[in-house]
């Protein structure tokens, strides 16, 4: 049996190391074969005009606001605005002075794409476009209809020392070496060795480099050597060979203009690669409009609310930005550890200069594209921001026998089969910045249905009080000394309307409660595959008498349900229904420790369901609130988390996993439900009436300058949102929450239960250390108060702008016309003509 167990092992390690186990788990090839067509020479491109402000480029397209520009011979692009003269480069125009930049660093700012690739031991390698591409003249420019079309070739098909037979006997070498001159003679001898023991001829591959393979390739060349003269020797000597397959790829860039923007998209179906060098990631245009030392500006960043890298701030002690859109994969997330940052919610992001500004929107792609953003003084002289896509994701599986380990890399069964697509608008004047990046996506997402319909509040509106109250959770108990697992009460339905009975006399208004907890197991309940109320909080009879209850007294209530993630086994298959890992294992998600921050595999984990069961689970969860006849839902992950399943031949990728959310949230849309959505990724945003945890703040990356409030600036007026619950945040007290609230136009929000904090001890759910909510009735009342002051006035307003008037003062204007300007220092400030005290706030503006 050892013995046997040790020959599947060397055959399994035999195989490519693409491989997985002993079955091949290496990317398939798009397009058919051959995997990387030929590229066709391309005729020159025809200019439609030029122009003096682009020296050198043809123009190719135009719009009423711009000018496309193209390089044919080194694939550059350049945009001219029209009205303001300013010129947008795909590559610095002066590069090549770069003192800093050197080797790969000084290609890579003449390259529009960037490809890394997988190499046979599951590394990771890079080609760009002007290193293995143009510098061999390997790229064609076509006009396509309104821009033009670059196809790049990566690498070459150049011949390598596999060209040339391993062994040769003695007769033929003397044939061969006899049809050529003295120069391929020497070339010959220096080939090839002739060895004493076998008298054979073997090939020196260590002197075939360079030149000498040139020469050696040449002689068989000129001696009339054929692919046939070589299958003629090997079978002679009974040899074989397999020859390493080219790392030849090949993909393309299509430009074209649309009104005020440039819109770039990698075509799938374009990107070719060899089977043995799977793509991982592709990147587009890394210095579009990149700003060097002398140039003053801004790179944005979606970072949480959004956040400003100053050009040249001198953080190169600190690491580049990258951030993943819409947070990590869970299918794919490894790390043990928590990165305790913002989530990027939306697919943006932009650079701002002096003389104008640009807003990237990625249009196709988003949910498997990285932000990366860097400055000056690193890698090159330049300031940029750029996204990057994962096109084959690769994870690492462990074979052991016989005390041998070794680890090969797996991949993704197939590529992502969405198109990467990113419109670059420009932004009019020289002082254009974030607000107008923030008011033109806005208007971007209302032309393309990506916000909700407008609300139309009134001055008298009360703002909303987010409440959240738990039901019920599973806790470890013991009977006779005997443990059991059972569900604790936390807050009851009678309870519940105790709770909103006091708040409501303390003066709190507009109530939206979102009740977690109350269905099939509790907080971490079964999959909503059926729906059965919890008896312990009140059962069916209690949640209709709440029902009663909130409507009676206009709290909006908003019952809560997980649909991505599977909190408890229970009535949940795993092996069936669980995502799959790219190992084609359950997707397990472990919570975090917070004393070591680190996954705590002792305790319970979750399992990401496979998104082929949402649509299921939707269509119960809406039959069951029909039935009680509930106006509202809280969906805890449909707007927060997003991932894959690699099940082996039912591959789901992140892109089509988007697809899939959005089409539970059409269902919801259908039956015409409010909708509370957790965390709110941009897909989700046209679907909800509220948010909950919205972004109000970035993760505090070391190389970012400046929190700005990008995402309450697209989204208000659309719908209501609040951030982390006051009682379970950072805040340092009251009053900094307060002047957040003012300063972003968010809503109050607490999270409570009705027994005491005690109730949770010992349980897997202490994170909710400080809910009890008579320790924080009369604090949430008074806080309440002091916003609702501000925002009844601007109900339905969204933020018309927002600027830093000196350090720690900020002004907000609504599109009302009333302002706000916080202090959050602790000592008064003078600003804008006007002194706010300290840690406080003053208002003003008139509604028109």
């Amino acid at each position: 049996m050892k013995k046997l167990r040790y020959t599947l092992l060397a055959a399994c390690l035999s195989l490519s190391v693409a491989a997985a186990g002993c079955s091949s788990s290496a990317s398939k090839q798009t397009g058919g074969e051959p995997a990387v067509p030929a590229l066709a020479p391309g005729a020159a491109l025809a200019a439609a005009f030029t122009d003096s402000k682009v020296p050198g480029m043809k123009g190719v397209a135009e719009s009423d606001r711009l000018k496309l520009f193209a390089d044919e011979t080194t694939g550059a692009i350049a945009v001219l605005q029209k009205s303001s003269g300013t010129v947008w480069y795909s590559n610095p125009p002066e590069r090549d002075s770069d003192s800093l930049a050197t080797g790969v660093n000084k290609d890579l700012l003449s390259a529009q794409l960037q490809i890394d690739f997988f190499n046979s031991f599951g590394q990771l390698t890079s080609m760009n476009s002007y290193s293995d591409s143009t510098a061999y003249k390997q790229i064609q420019a076509t006009v396509i209809d309104g821009g033009v079309k670059v196809t790049y070739q990566f690498g070459t098909t150049k011949k390598s020392a596999e060209d040339l037979p391993p062994k040769l006997s003695k007769a033929r070498f003397d044939e061969w070496n006899g049809k050529v001159d003295k120069t391929g003679q020497r070339a010959l001898k220096i080939a090839y060795t002739l060895d004493p023991d076998s008298g054979l001829y073997e090939r020196n591959d260590s002197a075939l480099q360079g030149l000498q393979l040139d020469r050696a390739l040449k002689a068989m060349e000129d001696a009339g050597y054929t692919e046939e003269d070589m299958k003629k020797d090997m079978a002679e000597l009974n040899l074989t060979q397999t020859k390493s397959e080219a790392r030849v790829f090949q993909a393309s860039i299509e430009y074209t203009l649309d009104g005020d923007s440039l819109v770039a998209k990698v075509p799938v179906s374009d990107i070719h690669y060899p089977h043995a060098y799977p793509i991982n990631s592709v990147s587009l245009l890394g210095f579009f409009g990149a700003g060097g030392t002398q140039t003053k500006g801004s790179m944005m960043v979606p970072d949480g609310s959004g956040a400003l890298i100053h050009f040249n701030n001198g953080k190169t002690g600190y690491p580049p930005y990258q951030q993943l859109i819409y947070g990590k994969d869970q299918t794919q997330d490894t790390a043990e550890d928590s990165a305790r940052e913002e989530e990027a919610r939306l697919p943006i992001f932009g650079i701002a200069r002096e003389d104008g500004a640009f807003l990237g929107i990625i249009e196709k792609g988003a949910s498997v594209a990285t932000i990366r953003a860097d400055i000056s003084g690193r890698l090159n002289s330049y300031n940029y921001v750029y996204p990057s896509f994962s096109f084959i994701a690769k994870d690492t599986v462990t074979l052991e026998a016989n005390s041998q380990v070794r680890s090969l890399p797996k991949f993704q069964e197939d590529p992502v089969k969405s198109d990467f697509q990113v419109r670059y608008a420009f932004l009019d004047g020289p002082n254009a910045g974030y607000p107008d990046m923030a008011r033109y996506y806005q208007n971007y997402l209302i032309q393309h249905q990506g916000l909700p319909e407008r609300q139309n509040g009134t001055k008298a509106e009360d703002s909303p009080f987010y409440l959240q109250l738990v039901g019920s959770i599973d806790k470890k108990k013991r009977w006779m000394g005997i443990p059991y697992r059972a569900l604790e009460p936390l807050t009851t339905f009678e309870q519940a309307q105790s709770i909103a009975s006091e708040a409501l006399e303390r003066g709190i208004r507009n109530i939206r409660l979102n009740y977690t907890g109350w269905f099939n197991g509790g907080l971490d309940h079964q999959v909503p595959d059926r729906i059965s109320v919890d008896s312990v909080i009140g059962g069916s009879g209690g949640l209709k008498n709440w029902i009663a209850f909130a409507q009676e007294h206009g709290i909006s209530f908003f019952p809560d349900v997980s649909l991505l993630t599977a909190h408890s086994a229970k009535g949940f298959d795993v092996s069936k229904e669980a995502a799959r890992t790219i190992k084609n294992a359950p997707a397990a998600l472990y919570p975090i420790n917070p004393v070591i921050n680190r996954k705590d595999r002792f305790r319970t984990p979750s399992y990401a369901v496979s998104p082929r069961l949402v649509e299921g689970y939707t269509e119960t969860v809406l039959g069951k609130l029909a039935d009680y006849g509930i106006g509202g839902i809280s969906l805890r992950d449909l707007a927060d988390k997003l991932n894959s399943d690699y099940r082996k031949k039912h591959l789901i990728d992140r892109t089509e996993s988007e697809g899939v959310s959005v089409q539970a949230f059409n269902q919801i849309r259908d039956r015409k439900l409010q909708v509370m959505g957790n965390g709110g990724n941009a897909y989700a945003l046209p679907f909800l009436t509220d948010l909950t945890n919205a972004p109000l703040s970035n993760s505090g990356f070391k190389l970012e300058d400046e929190e700005i409030p990008f995402y309450p600036m697209v989204v208000r007026g659309y719908l209501d949102y609040t951030g982390a619950p006051f009682n379970l945040s950072t805040y340092p007290n009251e009053q900094s929450y307060v002047l957040k609230c003012l300063e972003y136009g968010a809503n109050v929000s607490f999270e409570w239960i009705y027994e005491a904090n005690d109730k949770v001890k010992d349980t897997e759910h202490d994170d909710l250390y400080s809910v009890h909510y008579r320790q924080w009735l009369d604090s949430a009342a008074d806080l309440y108060r002091q916003v609702n002051e501000v925002l009844k006035q601007v109900q339905g307003q969204g933020l018309r702008s927002h600027e830093q008037l000196a350090d720690g003062v900020f002004k907000t204007v609504y599109d009302n016309g009333i302002y706000v300007i916080v202090n959050y220092n602790t000592s008064p400030a003078e600003a804008d003509g006007k002194r706010i005290e300290a840690e406080s706030y003053i208002t003003g503006g008139e509604q028109p």
